[in-house]
């Protein structure tokens, strides 16, 4: 059996080396790639896909699996080998539900929507990327329908980004939090909305990147197996786990927008390279869902990076960093600005507190488009609609209405955004138990100190990778499913004290 289970490891190594040579490839698109490199660029990231997917649906694999069931058994649950057992077979019994010139087709045809939404964004030019995208929507029903039997059409690609979640059960939690977050946004944005001048002077990029950068190092973010790079829109991408990479962008007029950028893409990182190194190469070698994903993002950049302990610590240093911009701008304007709440058009800028509202928009969107209900020639203006009916506010073009978020124009349309929205929920809950554990965590945070959250998120979080669905590790870590009470527990508790609810 150890000898089956070592063949099986080392074809599944190979197979992670040709998905990470083409994640090598689409990073190198959105950062240093030449624009004339695009048209031949699509065809070999296809041409990886397709080798890929093609090596690990070779009958050869579920024949593997099927001589290594008694051995699984016999086996902890808990072990590596088990969980790399199980999680492969969970893999491959979707994997082949899927043709290979299906994926090379879908990996093509998204290098090429990328490329076109690159240009079409800053130029305002829906009409440019409204075929691709049309043609997205396609491929995004056909993928689906490998997987009949589904309660919804979104269901399997919901699946692929947080296993086990459904449109249903998404739509339900939604509700729910939607009901408890309209009646704070009402009660905030009622009142004059904070200053946030401060936030909007010339802050030369030359500065802001080297700042950024401290602050990741300390949190724990290891430049010895990363780096960052520049893009149209922030991304983590792994090549292994000793090379880990983010992006972020910047604007000069915006300070809030590449400091909070990078912070979030380090929590993504830092998950990455916190998984054990006996599972690299392997599948469970990834954070375990995007949900889990995203609680790292954003606890690093909200609960950590907006909060006022972190900027007790660190708003002198920026201070000496930006004398002219800050230098008679106190901490109390500061922390206001940061965390200011307003309906604000772009979703990767909007406050803690609206935030969820643009993702459930988006998953509204995905829904009604999977199911025929909403053409993508219909989009522009159905994003006006509903931004206006959730916002009071309508955007201006399209630059800031359907083209801003990559996702749709890089991917597939369905089980992109619900994951954004999870991982605020867990995040709370996930942080609030780590404090529970280690009430130092917050006096620390005070003194730039990072250490002891870390290893607790590591210990409890990182190490396991895949080894354990998203609900098996939120009721192992909290002990409870996820619950949303914690992060209304949250915005009730520092807005409430912001904006004296």
């Amino acid at each position: 059996m150890e000898a089956k289970f070592q063949e099986l490891k080392n074809r599944l190594l190979e197979i992670n080396d040709l998905n990470s040579a083409a994640a090598l490839l689409t990073w190198d698109q959105t950062t240093y790639m030449p624009p004339g490199g695009a048209p031949a660029r699509g065809r070999q990231i296809a041409t990886l896909g397709k080798l890929a997917h093609e090596k690990f649906t070779d009958p050869t694999i579920g024949k593997l699996l099927d001589e290594l069931t008694s051995y699984e058994k016999s086996l902890l649950y808990d072990s590596d080998e088990a969980s790399f057992l199980r999680v492969t077979r969970r893999d491959y019994e979707k994997a082949v539900k899927v043709p290979a010139a299906f994926i090379a087709e879908l990996f093509s045809h998204a290098a090429k929507t990328y490329d076109i939404w690159t240009k079409a964004r800053p130029a305002n030019d829906f009409t440019t990327v409204r075929p691709y995208l049309e043609k997205t929507l396609d491929l995004s029903r056909k993928y689906a329908n490998f997987y009949p039997g589904y309660e919804h059409i979104a269901d399997p690609l919901i699946d692929d980004s947080d296993e086990g979640m459904k449109a249903s059960t998404v739509k339900k939690l939604f509700a729910q939090l939607r009901e408890q977050l309209v009646p704070i946004v009402k009660a905030i944005t009622s009142q004059p909305a904070a200053d946030d001048s401060c936030l909007k002077k010339n802050y030369p990029e030359a500065q802001q990147w080297p700042f950024g950068v401290e602050v990741i190092k300390r949190f724990g973010y290891d430049f010895s197996r990363g780096r960052q790079d520049k893009t149209h829109h922030p991304y983590c991408i792994k090549f292994s786990l000793g090379d880990v990479r983010i992006t972020t962008r910047f604007k000069e007029n915006d300070l809030g927008e590449g400091l909070f950028s990078t912070l979030h893409e380090s929590g993504h990182a830092m998950y990455e390279q916190g998984i054990c190194m006996d599972l690299e190469g392997t599948p469970l070698a990834r954070g375990t869902s995007s949900g889990v994903h995203e609680s790292q993002s954003r606890s690093w950049e909200n609960l950590v990076g907006r909060s006022r302990g972190f900027w007790e610590f660190f708003y002198p240093k920026l201070q000496q960093t930006f004398p002219q911009q800050l230098r008679s701008v106190s901490l109390d304007t500061f922390y206001r600005a940061i965390n200011k709440v307003e309906r604000s058009l772009i979703r990767t800028d909007a406050d803690e507190v609206t935030y969820n509202l643009h993702v459930m928009m988006r998953f509204d969107f995905e829904l009604q488009m999977l199911e025929g209900k909403l053409a993508i020639k219909d989009l522009p203006e159905a994003w006006r609609e509903r931004f206006k009916a959730d916002f009071g506010i309508a955007p201006p073009d399209d630059k800031d209405g359907c083209l801003q978020d990559v996702h749709w124009y890089g991917g597939v349309i369905g089980g992109v955004f619900q994951g954004y929205t999870l991982g605020n929920i867990l995040s709370a809950q996930f942080f609030e138990t780590a404090v529970k554990a280690h009430p130092e965590i917050k006096p620390q945070i005070k003194q730039g100190e990072f250490a002891t959250l870390y290893r607790w998120l590591k210990e409890n979080i990182y190490q396991h990778g895949r080894k354990y669905t998203a609900t098996e590790l939120v009721q192992k870590v909290t002990g409870g499913p996820m619950s949303i009470e914690p992060y209304i527990r949250y915005l009730k508790t520092k807005y409430g004290e912001l904006y004296k609810l």
